[in-house]
């Protein structure tokens, strides 16, 4: 045997691979090299500021947290409890928060003083917002209780209030501060008072009352609540950050309204001031304000250009605003809902 082949063959021994090839191959592309695992991205730290407390309305941003909604779509989401007066708009303009939940009429009466608010997933297709009576009094539609003479509590700053203002007027009722709650409701058969479809009249019914709401949406004035907001720059930087966001928040308001109980137990150790039994009321009231025939043909969340056009021109007509903001500045057709994203 010559040299070479000792040389060869003890090579062959020391590095434990075979002779037949003198270079390793390249890993193929879009694979990890061997001896090498495969590192997973760290999810992506993002703020979501809420524009009230911890309630079902809220319920399936909860859900997306609990049930991993938010990990799949590769976010870590703290969820940043509000109450009365949050500036939820300012925190996500300014970046000290990612995502905010705000109504649509503050939405664009942001954008008019120069905030740039872009609306993402529109939780409740139908405003809960509404006026509330007895039952005894026989109201049967908002004309005939604002021409009856009852006192009426409702904060006159409201744009829904504004607006029932201007269709009917308010000299045929006395209007009062409104100071939550619905002690003076109960005492008081004359006593009408504005209400959200979720709170007051459920918390009524629980004291004894008698209870009959009018839909400020039956009235012709329906913007969207609880809409998801981002700023035009954080979308224009990250797009498929916000549209992970979006999808998750879609998937967790599917899995509350299949199964709220999870996310209620969550935010009930937030909330301690609502019992399990009205989260859970709270949650299947709610439910026909959020899934509606538009949103099982177009998904969770839909908008519709048609709406925002509308509710822009009822804000000017009120005074709110001196001029709509142009829809195609805010309203991108990728967040108009699941049907219309999945067709692009």
């Amino acid at each position: 045997m010559n040299k070479a082949w000792w040389v060869g063959l003890l090579c062959c021994l020391a590095t434990g691979m075979g002779c037949s090839k003198d270079k390793t191959e390249p890993t193929p592309a879009g694979q990890p090299s061997s001896g090498a695992a495969a590192v997973k991205p760290a999810p992506a730290k993002v703020k979501l500021a809420l524009d009230w407390v911890p309630e079902p309305e809220f319920g399936g941003f909860y859900a997306a947290r609990e049930s991993g909604a938010f990990a799949r779509h590769g976010l870590e989401v703290e969820i940043l409890g509000g109450g009365a007066g949050a500036p939820v708009a300012q925190m996500v303009a300014t970046g000290q928060a990612d995502f905010g939940t705000t109504s649509a009429d503050g939405l664009l009466t942001a954008r008019a003083r120069g905030i740039d608010l872009i609306p993402l997933f529109a939780t409740y297709q139908t405003t809960p917002h509404a006026l509330m009576a007895h039952a005894s009094k026989g109201f049967t539609n908002m004309a005939q209780l604002l021409s009856s003479g009852s006192t009426v509590a409702l904060e006159p700053g409201l744009a829904y209030a504004q607006f029932l203002r201007k269709k009917y007027g308010f000299a045929k009722v006395k209007i009062v501060p409104y100071d939550g709650g619905v002690a003076r409701f109960l005492a008081d058969k004359d006593f009408v008072q504005q209400c959200f479809l979720t709170s007051e009249p459920l918390a009524a019914r629980k004291q004894g009352g008698d209870p009959v709401v009018f839909k400020v949406a039956d009235e012709g004035f329906n913007p969207y609540a609880t809409v998801v907001v981002t700023r035009g720059e954080l979308l224009k930087q990250q797009p498929e950050r916000v549209r992970a966001f979006v999808d998750a928040v879609r998937e967790g308001w599917r899995a509350y309204l299949d199964n709220p109980k999870p996310a209620n137990d969550g935010m009930a150790r937030l909330n301690t001031t609502m019992d399990a039994e009205t989260f859970a009321l709270v949650a299947d009231t709610q439910r026909p304000l959020i899934e509606t025939g538009e949103t099982r043909a177009r998904g969770l969340g839909t908008m519709s250009r048609e709406r925002w056009e509308t509710l822009g021109q009822q804000l000017v007509d009120l005074g709110i605003i001196e001029k709509a903001p142009p829809v195609d500045e805010y309203l991108r057709p990728d967040f108009l809902g699941a049907a219309a994203a999945a067709s692009k």
